[in-house]
């Protein structure tokens, strides 16, 4: 996607110094900054201080960060000690999203029969590499089978489509494209008008500072709202429907998304507001069958509720919001039960929250 006219993803592997590079979002869009990450315990720290954030990309960060953890164990006295060790830590960097485990699990698969570090250095970078590329083409199809939805809404309205967002499913939380926002992407270039109700999305405002930062880039029309702000504007029917992205959906169809999401599908399915999610089959948990009950909760540091980070007079600051001996709770996402999602867009299709629909879209999965 285009930042100031220039096309960019949000992870790439520069062949010249050999080095993976990432787009720094944990001051954006106020400060642009592109961070080589030249050791494993590098790139963990990333994913767990949300320099790179958004399960597909966790998913795409952790898989150049197993060919890391190869490079580093040829070196070492104990290499298989240590390669398991640093496997473990990746593992555990954050604990929701899916797409960690998903993508370690498989360049795991891949690597098992190298015969050498240096051959395994050699698949995993390529396993990493295929990675990237199927995530950017799996979100643009999730574009295409979204396209679908607000074409006819469009068609029936005659009218911009008021869209509502919670969170950043964009490109930066993916690659490309992203996962709620490819559908609307796709609707701009198709020539149908789109306004994006972007929320905030308190404690790290991700929609305020990214959603609203990638928007303007595309120069597609938005308007940020406080969290709270969604249920009065469902009820005033300036919502016509609500795409969320998930870090991990159960084979049930329970979706857990950044923390405030169910609140969203509670005010839409009780204003009769299209509740969508956008997902590549990467974050679908085919393991797990009840999403309410076994999907794990990140709690994050109180500092990211008592403290907030901002720009004033051209200084980056965080400044204190609570009082000195203040507490806070931080919980980084919620779980939204399948009974109020009205679909999930995939890349393979659109299809109901439910287990037999979702094996039905995935049958290699029964």
């Amino acid at each position: 996607m285009q930042i100031e006219g220039t096309s960019y993803h949000t992870i790439w592997f520069d062949d010249n110094v050999k080095e993976i590079k990432i787009i720094d979002q944990r001051w954006l869009p106020h400060q642009w900054e592109i961070m080589a990450l030249t050791s494993s315990d590098e790139l963990i720290e990333a994913i767990r201080d949300m320099a790179v954030r958004g399960a597909p990309l966790i998913g795409v960060t952790a898989a150049f960060g197993v060919w890391l953890i190869c490079k580093e164990s040829a070196n070492k006295k104990s290499p298989n000690l240590y390669f398991e060790k640093q496997i473990l830590a990746l593992r555990a960097a954050r604990p929701t999203a899916v797409n960690l485990n998903w993508a370690v699990n498989h360049q795991l698969e891949i690597i098992q029969h190298g015969s050498s570090w240096e051959e395994k250095m050699t698949t995993s970078l390529a396993g990493a590499k295929s990675i990237k590329q199927k995530e950017i083409i799996t979100c643009e199809k999730i574009g295409d089978w979204g396209l679908e939805i607000i074409q006819k809404m469009y068609e029936k309205k005659q009218e911009p489509i008021q869209i509502l967002t919670h969170c950043n499913a964009g490109w930066m939380a993916c690659v490309d494209w992203g996962t709620a926002t490819a559908p609307i992407y796709k609707a701009a270039k198709a020539g149908i008008p789109v306004h994006v109700w972007v929320d905030e999305t308190r404690p790290r405002n991700q929609g305020a500072a990214i959603t609203a930062w990638e928007l303007g880039n595309e120069n597609i029309p938005y308007t940020i709202i406080a969290d709270n702000t969604g249920g009065y504007l469902m009820q005033k029917g300036e919502v016509d429907l609500c795409i969320v992205g998930s870090d991990r959906t159960a084979v049930n169809g329970d979706v857990a998304n950044k923390i405030g999401t169910y609140l969203k599908a509670l005010a839409a399915k009780d204003n009769h507001v299209p509740f969508y999610v956008a997902l590549p089959s990467s974050t679908i948990d085919f393991n797990m069958e009840n999403g309410m009950n076994e999907i794990p909760i990140e709690e994050r540091a109180a500092q990211e509720v008592l403290f907030i980070k901002g720009k004033h007079e051209d200084k980056l600051l965080e400044v204190q919001l609570a009082p000195d001996d203040a507490h806070a709770k931080n919980y980084a996402f919620d779980v939204t039960p399948a009974r109020l999602v009205t679909a999930l867009i995939t890349e393979r299709g659109i299809c109901k929250p439910s287990k037999e629909d979702i094996l039905s879209m995935y049958p290699e999965n029964r």
